[in-house]
């Protein structure tokens, strides 16, 4: 049985670069500072030359693989897959020989589609392991969230040097726009954080997932009118929007 990894602070951390502390941080209702160190990394690749899919799905759920395999709804022929693990070393380990051995091998990778990221907290959240570990994997492998749109993105300068009061207000406006969405149960967000695991140096990793396109669609088209978006971010894209065609079970989720 793995330790929860979560913790309680009952101060700030402390801002001396002497220290170095890599948990994740939320706050508990009590007011006090909780901390873990679990996450999920979560990574989407993406594949062409696809000529039939029963025996990727088949390949899949013998590996017992945790994610989800989405329809390319750009190319005919093409496919995404979405593997998650809290071990990064899983990726090396198991899915890797996986998608070296056929029949993922006689496919064409499309690397400019490669993203990994790692949940992350953001500081208020109560409940750790269902914002970093729970929510995420549930909304990867959610039967009724059968659309999805995958991004990477990368934040200007002008971004980080604002003062945290203002990164706060930008960030609560980009959010709110995921949240209302949320709440009228039209599409749900996975932010993930790729700090040097992307090759073009991205910074964040995103899943727009619901039961329909549109809303999902809609997402992106109103967070262009948020600051952050049309003023601080330097790049965003490629984008992968695919239908759900496998998905791990839960029993899949444990490792």
């Amino acid at each position: 049985m793995k330790p929860s990894g979560i913790g309680v602070q009952n101060r700030e951390v402390s801002n001396d670069l002497d220290s170095v502390d890599i948990t994740e941080k939320g706050r508990s209702p009590s007011g006090e500072v909780i901390t873990s160190n679990r996450r999920l990394y979560i990574q989407f690749m993406a594949f062409g030359g696809v000529k039939e899919t029963p025996s990727l799905i088949d390949a899949l759920e013998k590996a017992a693989v945790d994610g989800a395999l989405y329809e390319d709804i750009n190319d005919p022929v093409g496919i995404g897959l979405v593997t998650l693990s809290e071990t990064p070393a899983r990726f090396i380990e198991e899915y890797r020989p996986l998608l070296k051995s056929k029949p993922f091998a006689d496919l064409m990778p499309k690397p400019e589609y490669t993203m990994l990221g790692r949940t992350y907290a953001i500081g208020y959240e109560p409940d750790l392991v269902e914002a970093l570990i729970t929510r995420p994997r549930n909304r990867v492998t959610d039967p009724e969230l059968r659309w999805a749109i995958w991004y990477p993105l990368r934040r200007s300068g002008s971004f980080e040097q604002l003062s945290t009061q203002e990164q706060n207000v930008i960030l609560s406006e980009h959010g709110g726009v995921g949240r209302a969405f949320g709440r009228a149960q039209l599409g749900y967000d996975i932010r993930l954080a790729c700090h040097g695991l992307d090759k073009n140096d991205n910074d964040f990793v995103i899943g727009l997932v619901g039961p329909d396109l549109t809303p999902l669609s809609m997402i992106v088209q109103r967070m262009r009118k948020t600051k952050q978006t049309s003023l601080h971010l330097e790049r965003l894209g490629p984008f992968f929007v695919g239908k759900v065609l496998w998905q791990s079970k839960p029993h899949q989720a444990a490792e």
